[in-house]
């Protein structure tokens, strides 16, 4: 996780580094305005990431833990416990021949 955020920083500083390198030069052909609205944008993606980086990786993943269960309520599952138990499930038996 920490490798991960250095990473992220790191490309950060290199971003930041590139857009005040491209704001002292002009490119033919207009090309250093869009070279430099690139670059924000991949900054404040770099900054996006970075702060998603702070949480655990399943912490991200399961933000909505439960919330699906909880909708379904207890009844819900009573009802599949009883189905497991009654009905069992699975292949049918073979037949004797």
């Amino acid at each position: 996780m920490a490798t991960q955020r250095t990473e992220l920083r790191t490309l950060k500083s290199l971003l930041s580094e590139t857009d005040l390198i491209l704001s002292t030069t002009e490119l033919p052909e207009n090309r250093t305005a869009r070279s430099r609205e690139l670059l924000r944008a991949a900054l404040a993606l770099t900054d996006d990431l970075l702060g998603q980086a702070k949480l655990p990786a399943a912490a991200v993943l399961g933000h909505k833990g439960g919330s699906q269960t909880a909708k379904r309520g207890s009844e819900y599952f009573r009802q599949l416990a009883a189905k497991r138990k009654t009905l069992g499930g699975g292949r049918p038996k073979k037949q004797a021949e």
